[in-house]
């Protein structure tokens, strides 16, 4: 065989690996510029009612201690965030503040 075929699938087998460790990075950047243009849920919204949704989980009389959206392991948002996508709401996002009904610990 030509030592060309050899340096050539090296090359490509470094571009992948380049690709596949730079994936994460971008898609971060994409989720946080994509929940930014995305409405808010409103607490008129049929499921946010039914989820006894809340913009402040302070205000929530079902919450436990410290729970919020932004430690659900539901919340999409980026760490530190105002606010981000739900997989409960699509296409909404919800106050990183906020709760509801099925706020589940953020596993770590």
């Amino acid at each position: 065989m030509k030592n060309t075929f050899d340096a050539s699938r090296r090359r490509l087998l470094q571009k992948v690996s380049v690709g596949l460790a730079l994936t994460p990075l971008a898609a971060g950047a994409l989720r946080s510029a994509w929940a930014a243009d995305l409405p808010l849920v409103t607490t008129d919204d049929p499921t946010a009612k039914a989820l006894k949704y809340t913009t402040d989980a302070t205000k929530a009389t079902d919450a436990k201690p410290n729970s919020k959206c932004a430690n659900c392991q539901l919340y999409q948002g980026p760490a530190g965030s105002a606010q981000g996508p739900c997989l409960l709401f699509p296409g909404k996002a919800v106050k990183a503040s906020g709760w509801c009904a099925s706020w589940t610990a953020k596993t770590t």
